[in-house]
């Protein structure tokens, strides 16, 4: 791995940690709050959020087995994606290498910085060839995006090959495990130790059922979270969002059989999905959603949409002409839908 200093951007790396720094020394025993600006009244809505969700981390440090300086919360795992390019690739001279397909944000947010990227195709399958993926970096590759479980493909990605590409590359390597909870795939999450160059994704939109409080994860070594750190907005995760996690962490046993519930169910609707006529063929998915590939995905979108239930349409998608991605739902919602599509 090249050294951060040559990684980071140089305008990054130079703010001070004085300039962006919410710390108050003496703060956490005072009695009286005369610091802030903030109003006396309307408690306890008047007080800032934490600016470094340091409860947050404790317990997040706790479950995920992950140290709390290794840890960046973000506004969504989208802010999180964001501010990567931010904080490692200079406008119109660095690019970043993906595979595809993937999920979108990648490219979008790429388009937003203004920062090419570099988009290498899956094996057959959807498999990840990690010399292929090597192929495409050249000298300004600063960051290489992987997701595993893939969206919209809902396959996890060879862990041999990743380690290919962490091993064999000198940038930055993001594994985004959105969809982990789903999978019996290896953390990669916990070599960060081990691989100072990975950032593993996670969010409390999936597995954990909060989608609503927009709450991401980044579980990287301390340098890279330092800079994420410079660069953040500084109230970036707010009060209700930081207690609704905490009040998740504590339940977590909902979460094991929320999950357990619909691995079930995915198992039970991915087979169903295979004895459908305009199915011709499903996916394997280490997901809570699959890939099926139809006789003619749009007209049974159209259809689908026209009934209320809504999937997505993946034809557009490079690789994935003529495919549904369909998000397992509970069982009710599960033999709605395939009821619909008995009668297409």
């Amino acid at each position: 791995m090249k050294a951060l200093q040559e990684l980071a951007r140089k305008n990054i790396w130079q703010i001070s940690p004085d300039e962006t720094s919410l710390d108050n020394p003496g703060k956490d025993d005072a009695r009286i709050f005369l610091d802030a600006n903030e109003i006396p009244y309307n408690k306890p809505h008047n007080r800032y959020p934490d600016p470094w969700q340091t409860k947050l981390k404790a317990t997040l440090s706790q479950v995920k087995g992950v140290a709390p300086e290794n840890i960046f919360l973000g506004n969504g795992s989208d802010e999180v994606i964001d501010m990567v390019y931010r904080v490692f690739c200079e406008p119109r001279r660095d690019n970043v290498v993906a595979i595809a397909p993937t999920y979108g944000t990648y490219k979008a947010r790429a388009d937003v910085n203004d920062v090419e990227y570099r988009a290498v195709p899956l094996s057959e399958g959807f498999r990840l060839d990690a010399q292929k993926t090597l192929a495409a970096r050249d000298a300004n590759t600063k960051v290489i995006w992987l997701c595993s479980p893939n969206d919209p493909t809902g396959n996890s990605l060879q862990q041999t090959e990743i380690e290919k590409i962490i091993m064999g590359f000198d940038g930055i390597v993001v594994i985004d495990e959105a969809y982990s909870d789903f999978s019996p795939a290896k953390l990669f999450r916990s070599e960060i130790g081990k691989h100072p160059n990975i950032i593993a994704l996670n969010t409390m939109s999936k597995a954990w059922g909060r989608a609503d409080i927009r709450l991401g994860m980044a579980f990287a070594n301390e340098q890279i979270v330092k800079l994420l750190n410079k660069v953040k907005l500084p109230y970036n995760i707010n009060t209700l969002t930081q207690r609704h996690a905490l009040d998740a962490l504590e339940h977590r046993q909902d979460v094991e059989k929320w999950v357990r519930m619909l691995l079930q169910e995915r198992s039970q609707l991915m087979k169903a999905f295979e004895y459908l006529p305009i199915c011709e063929r499903v996916y394997p998915s280490d997901s809570n959603f699959f890939l099926a590939k139809m006789t003619d995905a749009r007209s049974i979108y159209k259809y689908l949409t026209e009934k209320g239930i809504a999937v997505r349409n993946e034809s557009d998608v490079e690789l994935c002409e003529n495919c549904l991605r369909v998000t397992v739902g509970t069982k009710s919602e599960n033999s709605e839908l395939l009821g619909a599509l008995r009668q297409f």
